[in-house]
């Protein structure tokens, strides 16, 4: 690939990823906008690959924390940070339930070449993000979750499968719309997804050798770019959750779904979202 597509796609994976704007929104004006094809599954791999060492890198003194709680959990010791692990754990299950079911009844590679529904998603998530951050109550941090919210945080992520949706933009909405802090209700939206980025970096690996791709050098060009992209957007975002709302990713999306219905209704034929 060029050096331009490399950057690109980068800094498209790195922000979109955990930024709540739609990272299939985007995918879809890439090829509008460069009209480069598609870079292919080892590509997909490696930037969901530095997406995943960003997140692990900025959060490590948490992550180290939960994993210590584990095995707190396994002396019968039952810590906070043991609590939030099996909090993780269990809010990842429905992404783990959903994905397959919705993969094996054909709707993802169907939702996947509906732009209109990429558009509309970007919309209604996005006003919600809005509301729930603008209504939501500030009386909860990440050591006060219980399993029945962790769930619903978590069926919430298993939503975000649907194109358009936004993994952490609607894990934030939700942890808002129960009145955790804005901070931390990005917080747990982030260590949620450790699992869910490495969940999905794994399938499509094993896809991709399946079907007999290699690793290039760009492809690991890419994966540095993203995982340095990823980790300033996290860095940031987390910075900015404390002195401000999520209005303007609201704005930005509800934007871009008016973009992309614009261009759906004017007869733009796009591709398909991965």
């Amino acid at each position: 690939m060029p050096i331009e597509q490399i950057l690109i796609l980068a800094l498209i994976q790195g922000i979109t990823e955990f930024l709540p704007i739609s990272s299939s929104g985007h995918l879809l004006l890439v090829p509008l906008i460069t009209g480069w094809p598609d870079q292919g599954l080892m590509t997909d791999v490696m930037v969901h690959m530095g997406s995943f060492l960003a997140v692990v890198a900025y959060f490590w003194r948490d992550i180290l924390k939960l994993i210590g709680g584990a095995f707190d959990l396994l002396r019968g010791r039952m810590t906070v940070w043991g609590k939030l692990a099996l909090f993780i754990i269990a809010a990842t299950i429905p992404a783990v339930i959903v994905g397959p079911i919705l993969d094996k009844i054909g709707f993802m590679d169907a939702a996947r070449s509906m732009p209109q529904l990429v558009a509309w998603n970007a919309i209604i998530f996005g006003i919600l993000l809005y509301l729930c951050d603008r209504y939501g109550l500030w009386v909860k941090r990440m050591e006060n979750m219980t399993l029945g919210q962790a769930m619903i945080i978590g069926t919430a992520q298993a939503i975000a499968i649907i194109p358009g949706t936004s993994r952490s933009g609607i894990t934030m909405t939700a942890g808002r719309a129960l009145g955790f802090e804005r901070p931390e209700a990005a917080r747990f939206s982030f260590l949620l997804g450790i699992p869910a980025i490495a969940g999905a970096g794994v399938l499509k690996l094993g896809t991709a050798i399946s079907e007999g791709h290699a690793i290039s050098g760009d492809q690991f060009l890419t994966a540095f770019f993203t995982f340095i992209v990823a980790l300033a957007t996290i860095a940031i975002l987390m910075k900015l959750v404390k002195v401000t709302s999520f209005l303007p990713f609201a704005i930005y999306r509800v934007a871009l779904g008016v973009i992309l219905l614009a261009l759906v209704y004017s007869g733009y034929s796009f591709g398909t979202v991965h």
